[in-house]
């Protein structure tokens, strides 16, 4: 195992007095189970996880083929073509859930405040952790050797004293990296984050930052934030409290989701209702990969608009059955898309999710849609 790991364990009171938080990352979980696996077959090879062209969409890409600007949630037909030796492997849900297990119960040997965001990643608060030392950077350094030993597996992990430094910091090095930001280094970490690593600011939002001067962390630190909130709204609150390090949000094991959804933003208007079908199917492809991750079903889709002028509107039905199905997600999706009609403006940003949910030991049955106004 490689990667930068630095000690990180100077003891002055404000680390002492600070939380430890750490954020683990499977470095291309699904792709690198199928190498670990299969390696005659597929060790060293750019490989990608998900459906075959042309209708497709890539679920993970191993780090052999991000070179070529392979990516998850990409059209298997536009990976295909940017990778011409790449080989497309259908997804075993069961296994990559089995060692997502697996390694859950790696990650709570030293904490129960053990909060998965998916089969792939989770935040561990270690401040008062069940065995050794307080240290988050020995914590994290020994979950990777861990899961490693354990299961063949590499992990990126971050460490700071909130969720999101920890998260940045986990992908800065990454595959297979250690990444620590103490609690004296937090402020200027931030600083030089580029605004588009800032949770909610996507495409359309970074444009309208930049044109406001807003390039950086830096730059929203100085920003007042009555300014933030003049132009974003109640998300400027939340961008100025991330940039100033002020992330106090907890670490919440067992987190009961009231829902499940996916949504993108797109860097150009569409005004088609065939073009928003498109772009609606890796939305839901992710919707239906996250359910099961959950191992979740949902009575209730919404789809979600945002039009050329912000304006958000929702669309929603609730089915006799629970589903999760990409397939059935599409048939209400485009059912919901043309009711009463398609939309009468271009649209932005598209999204799909499911509520009403249960259990799949629960769900049980088959599928009957029953469309209600």
């Amino acid at each position: 195992m490689s990667g930068h790991d630095p000690d990180g364990t100077s003891g002055n009171d404000t680390e002492r007095d600070a939380r430890r938080i750490v954020h683990v990352d499977m470095d291309a979980f699904y792709a690198q189970i199928e190498q670990r696996d299969f390696p005659g077959r597929y060790a060293g090879k750019p490989i990608a996880v998900g459906g075959d062209p042309p209708r497709g969409v890539v679920q993970t890409a191993s780090y052999e083929a991000r070179p070529y600007g392979v990516h998850s949630a990409q059209p298997a037909v536009e990976a295909d073509r940017k990778c011409p030796d790449l080989i497309f492997v259908p997804p075993r849900m069961d296994v990559y859930q089995e060692e997502s297990r697996r390694i859950r119960k790696i990650l709570r040997r030293y904490t129960d405040l053990v909060e998965p965001l998916s089969l792939d990643e989770a935040y561990l608060d270690v401040t008062e952790p069940k065995t050794g030392r307080p240290s988050g950077t020995l914590i994290a350094r020994r979950l990777r050797t861990e899961i490693y030993e354990e299961t063949g597996l590499t992990a990126s992990a971050g460490v700071g004293p909130g969720k999101f430094v920890a998260k940045v910091a986990s992908d800065l090095d990454k595959p297979d990296g250690l990444t620590v930001v103490r609690p004296d280094e937090q402020m200027g970490f931030i600083a030089q984050l580029p605004i588009e690593k800032f949770h909610g600011i996507g495409p359309v939002t970074a444009a309208k930052m930049q044109e406001l001067g807003i390039q950086t962390g830096a730059d929203l630190q100085e920003t007042p934030e009555r300014k933030l909130i003049h132009h974003f709204g109640k998300r400027g609150r939340h961008f100025k409290t991330l940039a100033v390090g002020a992330d106090d949000r907890p670490v919440q094991p067992d987190r009961d989701r009231k829902s499940v959804g996916a949504e993108r933003t797109f860097p150009d208007d569409i005004d088609r209702a065939e073009t928003m079908l498109e772009r609606l199917s890796p939305i839901a492809e992710r919707v239906a990969q996250r359910l099961r991750q959950a191992n979740r079903k949902g009575r209730t889709v919404t789809l979600k608009l945002k039009s050329h002028d912000h304006q958000v509107s929702t669309r929603q039905t609730t089915v006799e059955r629970p589903l999760r199905a990409e397939d059935a997600l599409m048939v209400i999706t485009e059912r919901l898309l043309h009711r009463p009609h398609p939309p009468d403006e271009p649209v932005r940003l598209l999204g799909i999710s499911v509520s009403s949910l249960t259990d799949e030991e629960r769900a049980g049955g088959q599928l009957e849609f029953d469309f209600r106004p």
